[in-house]
């Protein structure tokens, strides 16, 4: 038999093995094609929206070009990127890119690919720095000992982000106390009651029927009249008088009309950055795609059987009309997940100093709850304090959580060894960390190296 024959023969083969996957998904219970045909388990950070392809495949024409930007090319601007593509248009790394094709995001993340996927979606070998680095060993001798695939470990090296890691950074935090004397977080302002604007229960603007004295109408306008929401003003039409969902304000032909539910989309014409951050982590990922709202039955972790189906929405934490910052901070967050980091914060210490907080036994601000470290605070260019709502920002990898979170309350070396140790990630940093991760010593055994050396050379002038 010729090659062009066996060729031949193969791809009809395939081709039947296609179609076959579809007829059988289109009568497998529960099955989709998409499904049926994904070439291989989808990534941790990915596998939420895997039934979009075409966010990141052109039909036809394989992965599109943007696909890892279109969403990740902020992220990497406010990381300062330690190895953007730009960096490899110089002529000087052509050698280097005949090693590594470093401007293209897909050599080193490739989709589909489990058996080979490391937990930062890495698929290449974990040894990748010293294919460009090998002088490293002859330059710093501190490292002569270290192993090829160990440049990656928790607390050292970040291929894009090293905002925490960075030698001036290590040096001038080098010998700080474990326990700051105070947090040094970013605080919200306390609420200012505008007696213009703020309504009560009489001035709610709901629909009869929804309004009459009943007892869950009666409750749902008092738990509303407590809140900032309605301190600001914001009445019931504010929410739930809604455009139809395929039409914008500016655009739309129907009448608003009274929706029972109220949409991220209009939490977010108040609260735009927490809009838009929820939309980039898992919890929002998928309505950010088009799909149906993520439930706690859809994760790999371990979550609560009970919440299986709970749809992960803005009213899934800010529940019913209080929107409880405080509930949302720890119980929201309990309810659902129950792998052993989550339920282990219970015995810590942070959650001892959230119980004083919240019984008002300590100052605001003083406690640690999971939004704390998963939400954090920013600030944006007009000085208004918000939650991140993006609650994988700072996972992978979690030294994106020193600089945000760790070190408002924590030396330096303290956050890097309890970031590195595995057990007390584990137990929820009940302990204090068993790790020690060397990267400040380094820094100032060279520093000081490099001040004995300028002493000498002012000697013999």
């Amino acid at each position: 038999m010729t090659a062009a024959k066996q060729l031949w023969l193969s791809l009809i083969g395939v081709n039947v093995l296609v179609v076959a996957g579809i007829a059988y998904s289109a009568f497998a219970p529960g099955a989709s094609t998409k499904t049926m045909l994904l070439p291989g388990k989808t990534s941790h950070g990915h596998y939420q929206i895997e039934m979009r392809c075409d966010l990141c495949h052109t039909e036809g024409s394989g992965l599109r070009e943007d696909a890892c930007t279109s969403c990740h090319a902020e992220e990497l601007r406010l990381a300062k990127d330690t190895h953007p593509s730009s960096k490899f248009n110089d002529p000087t790394n052509a050698e280097l890119l005949s090693v590594l094709d470093a401007t293209n995001c897909v050599t080193c993340h490739r989709e589909h690919v489990d058996e080979q996927t490391l937990p930062m979606g890495l698929t290449l070998p974990s040894d990748y720095c010293y294919h460009c680095h090998q002088e490293t060993l002859e330059t710093r001798p501190s490292h002569a000992e270290f192993k090829f695939d160990s440049c990656a470990t928790a607390g050292c090296h970040n291929y894009h982000d090293n905002r925490a890691l960075y030698e001036n950074f290590l040096l001038k935090h080098a010998d700080e106390d474990d326990f700051l004397d105070e947090m040094v977080g970013l605080a919200r302002e306390p609420m200012l009651v505008d007696s213009e604007k703020s309504l009560s229960e009489t001035d709610a603007d709901a629909p009869e029927e929804w309004s009459g004295t009943n007892f869950d109408a009666v409750n749902v306008l008092n738990d509303w009249a407590s809140t900032a929401h309605a301190s600001a003003g914001v009445n019931c039409s504010g929410c739930h008088l809604q455009t139809p969902s395929d039409e914008t304000e500016a655009d739309s032909k129907s009448d608003p009309a009274w929706s029972r539910e109220v949409s991220v989309q209009m939490c977010g014409t108040c609260h735009p950055g927490q809009m838009e951050t929820f939309f980039q982590g898992h919890h929002g990922m998928r309505l950010a795609a088009g799909l149906s709202a993520m439930t706690p039955g859809d994760a790999r972790i371990s979550m609560h059987v009970d919440a299986a189906h709970r749809q992960l929405d803005c009213n899934a934490c800010h529940a019913g009309h209080r929107f409880d910052t405080e509930f949302a901070s720890v119980d929201a967050c309990l309810k659902c997940h129950a792998d052993e980091h989550s339920q282990a914060f219970l015995t810590t210490s942070h959650y001892a100093a959230w119980q004083n907080e919240i019984a008002g036994t300590a100052p605001a601000g003083s406690g640690v709850s999971c939004a704390t470290c998963h939400m954090p605070r920013v600030e944006d260019d007009d000085g208004n304090v918000w939650a991140n709502h993006n609650q994988n920002d700072n996972l992978r990898p979690n030294e994106k959580m020193i600089r945000d979170v760790c070190m408002q309350c924590h030396g330096l070396g303290l956050s890097i060894d309890a970031l590195a140790d595995p057990q007390l990630i584990e137990n929820c940093f009940a302990e204090t960390p068993v790790v020690h991760v060397e990267s400040i010593d380094l820094v100032k055994a060279r520093f000081e190296e490099r001040q004995r050396k300028k002493e000498a050379r002012s000697k013999k002038k």
